[in-house]
């Protein structure tokens, strides 16, 4: 069967469950949903295996999971085509229209037309759940309220409080989706996982917001009826007040170190404040009780399943081959890789040094090529913070052999900027590094007779002279200069500190070969990015295995102590439901991952083998000695591209508005001043081949 029919009839699939999946939370706060449809569910699908949190498995659990199984199937089917090429330019100019920045300056940042449709809906959405719950007030009459002993303003504020806290669980159940960075469900939707940071970003605050003023109308509440007694209490079967206390200082606490004052300031307390999630989302559970928590419960498990093949991945120190140290405080690190590892350009990795810091794990762009450089891939650190800055200093010393752990790499599904006839990247300092990996794929190209490439044009913008030996990097460690010849590629280069050329003939870019272990293995694949179907076996056959688990568990423990009555313990039930799901995600992993090991050291053992080929003669390589070998910069050929301007910056707006071609991809990668800049050009109106893209991490 034509594997594009397959696609075409899973993308069908998938667009009516999503649908199906919109509605449900249309319909969630109303009360033809509480009365009549779960009700009705719950008759059909309450049994002795799952309890009486089966309705909510069912209907919010299941289709996601599902979804995101699916897709994984969908994105395998797919993962050699080339969609881009079978699009018609109407199609390409609607999507680009959608794509336009439209917000520019704000506390949003920039924010394209499709991004800010999709927020208004979201937001609609959370007012639609507010005010419908809100419209049962009228039904708290005085009588009611005597009935409870309470004021009607008191009971009023009781149940208000409740609502707003139903209101955030929408924003929870959507917060982990954008952090799982192999999930499936963001390429489906065109995004990576950079990208949707500020997708969590803004859902974090939003949900901080709702359950601040839960916890607070609630404690208001308890304390003008004299109930405040309350917030020590936790109950055996209902909702558990000390472990909502618990769970909203754990957010509070990690709230608190996002902002920006405070994660610029001090990283360190942002990376390990955030650790408080686990604390947020055990009590969270503790809190509302199992069955409820399905609702919110997939995004977590696609979290928990991304989380723990991370861990797999970064249990084995990787084989680092060398690194070039440039004056500029830069350095680019060179791994070994198997074949099976591919990715796309403008990708990223985080990478951990266990010699600085066991626990911070830093992201970096990866500037090499996995069609280029099958065996090998780069990632380049600027020496800006305090952990770059001791790597560097680290490398600066004789060392021959350096531990290093990895997680990715992780990027876009396909290589979307080749739709463009005309490539403008725009870098501010060490925003250059995405565009290695872009310029390298190119280069790839350019020697394919059949294979067209866009011209590019590099406006690179640098403080200082020693800057532009970051332009070396633009070739691999061992390329070759000719490699540039076929490529139509312009460098504009500014230096804006500087009036005239200074040289330090003391400071030049060096090489170092290192000597890795026999136990660092190779870079090998995560299963998920490179091996799709993997992922769709990992996440089906672990929920199978939570319900035939959770099964065994309700039908012979809880069922018989509990008859469906909610008599049973809610925390213990919570409890063995959360051990059921962990045990099933690391056992079906772990057994996928051990699988595909045996194909991972056979490809290990001839990269290895390679590895001994290299030329001793190799003009950026020797074998370390205590000496460093220097390179002249930059490569002639390199040279010839380049046009350096000293004093000043770039007028961005005239050059590209004097881009004529028909299609224009702006990229650009810098600080927030610079992105603004290009994104508000590109925004203006008076140039409608301009097609904007911000390539930003924020993590």
């Amino acid at each position: 069967m034509d594997s594009r029919f397959v696609r075409a009839t899973i993308r069908h699939l998938l667009t009516v469950i999503f649908l199906g999946i919109c509605m449900m939370w249309i319909m969630a706060p109303t009360n033809t949903y509480k009365q009549k449809w779960k009700p009705s569910i719950s008759k059909k699908v309450v049994s002795t295996y799952f309890g009486t949190q089966a309705p909510n498995m069912l209907i919010w659990t299941f289709p996601v999971l599902f979804v995101a199984s699916l897709g994984s199937l969908y994105l395998h089917l797919g993962k050699n085509s080339n969609q881009n090429a079978s699009q018609s330019n109407e199609k390409k100019h609607r999507q680009a229209l959608w794509r336009k920045p439209v917000l520019v300056k704000g506390p949003l940042g920039i924010v394209s037309g499709i991004e800010l449709a999709f927020l208004i809906m979201f937001i609609a959405l959370l007012v639609w759940s507010l005010v419908t719950y809100l419209r049962r007030l009228h039904t708290i009459t005085p009588k009611a309220a005597a009935k409870e002993g309470v004021k009607v303003w008191e009971m009023k504020l009781f149940d208000v409080a409740l609502w707003i806290g139903l209101t955030g669980n929408v924003c929870l159940a959507f917060l982990f989706y954008p952090v799982a960075r192999g999930s499936s469900l963001l390429p489906l939707l065109g995004l990576t996982s950079e990208g949707s940071i500020k997708y969590h970003i803004w859902l974090g605050h939003m949900t901080m917001v709702l359950f601040t003023i839960h916890g607070i109308c609630y404690i208001i509440d308890w304390a003008v009826t004299g109930n405040i007694s309350e917030m020590l209490k936790w109950s055996h079967s209902d909702i558990s007040n000390v472990a909502g206390e618990i769970a909203l200082l754990g957010g509070l606490g990690l709230w608190a170190a996002t902002f920006p004052q405070i994660r610029r300031k001090t990283f360190e307390l942002f990376f390990y404040a955030h650790h408080l999630y686990i604390i947020f989302v055990f009590f969270f559970i503790l809190h509302v009780g199992i069955a409820y928590t399905f609702i919110m419960l997939p995004g977590f498990y696609l979290f928990i399943v991304d989380r723990y093949l991370r861990f797999l991945q970064s249990r084995t120190s990787v084989r680092l081959l060398s690194a070039r140290l440039l004056p500029c405080n830069v350095v680019e690190l060179n791994f070994a890789k198997t074949h099976g590892l591919t990715y796309n350009p403008t990708s990223i990795m985080f990478v951990n040094v266990p010699g600085i810091s066991k626990l911070q794990w830093h992201p970096f762009t990866v500037s090499s090529n996995s069609n280029m450089e099958p065996d090998k891939l780069s990632v380049i650190i600027k020496g800006e913070g305090s952990w770059s800055t001791k790597l560097y200093q680290m490398l600066s010393s004789p060392i021959e052999r350096l531990d290093v752990s990895i997680e990715g790499p992780y990027g876009p599904q396909s290589n979307h900027f080749l739709r463009h006839d005309t490539i403008v990247m725009v870098s501010g300092g060490s925003g250059i590094t995405p565009f290695i990996s872009i310029i390298r794929e190119l280069i790839f190209r350019s020697k394919r007779s059949q294979c067209k490439t866009p011209d590019m044009i590099l406006i690179a913008v640098f403080k200082s002279s020693l800057d532009l030996t970051m332009l070396d990097l633009l070739l691999p460690i061992t390329g070759s200069p000719s490699e540039l010849s076929n490529l139509k590629l312009h460098i504009e280069a500014y230096v804006t500190k500087e009036k005239e050329p200074t040289t330090d003939n003391s400071k030049r870019v060096c090489s170092i070969l290192f000597k890795p272990l026999p136990t660092d293995k190779p870079m090998a694949p995560i299963l998920g990015p490179n091996s799709w179907f993997w992922l769709a076996a990992i996440i089906s056959s672990s929920f199978i295995m939570f319900l035939i688990l959770i099964g065994i568990i309700t039908r012979f423990y809880i069922y018989p102590r509990d008859h469906n009555k909610n008599e049973f313990s809610a925390s213990t039930k919570a409890v063995l439901n959360v051990l059921a799901i962990c045990v099933s995600i690391a056992a079906t992993a772990s057994a996928a991952v051990f699988w595909n090991k045996r194909q991972y050291s056979r490809e290990a053992t001839q990269v290895q083998n390679i590895e001994g080929q290299i030329p001793s003669g190799s003009p950026n390589l020797r074998a370390y000695n205590g000496d460093r070998e220097l390179e002249s910069l930059p490569h002639q050929s390199l040279a010839q591209a380049i046009k350096v301007h000293y004093g000043g910056r770039p007028d961005l707006k005239r050059m590209l508005f004097e881009r004529k071609e028909e299609s224009v991809g702006v990229l650009v990668c810098g600080p927030k001043k610079l992105r603004h800049d290009v994104a508000a050009i590109c925004s203006s109106g008076l140039a409608d081949n301009l097609h904007f893209e911000s390539i930003s991490f924020s993590w």
